[in-house]
């Protein structure tokens, strides 16, 4: 399961209102893909659908869908959304990440 903290929620209805999705309908589709400088990357957009192999989540009143080989890499993250001084956005606390990077986009296990 992914856990949605409450700022996460507030941005993620903010954003997905502006680019035209409603967030009691459409899903956050959360992944992970090769690359960054610790080897994976976090991937987060927004979906209108899942698909057969998704998994489907609702934490904080924010749908999220993952594909079943990231959800290995994703078990227990949870997602925050920092607005501090070190910078803007999405944050994955990823209790399965061994290393990550300055940056907080890409890990490695």
């Amino acid at each position: 399961m992914i856990k949605v903290s409450e700022t996460a929620k507030k941005k993620v209805i903010e954003l997905m209102q502006d680019d035209g999705y409603n967030h009691t309908e459409d899903f956050v589709r959360v992944g992970v893909k090769s690359g960054g400088c610790s080897g994976l990357s976090y991937d987060l957009k927004f979906d209108k659908e899942n698909q057969d192999d998704d998994k489907v989540f609702e934490d904080n009143g924010v749908k999220i869908i993952v594909d079943k080989k990231s959800f290995l890499y994703l078990i227990g993250t949870t997602l925050e959304y920092s607005g501090g001084l070190n910078g803007t956005g999405f944050v994955f606390n990823n209790p399965n990440a061994n290393r990550t990077c300055g940056c907080g986009e890409s890990f490695s296990l």
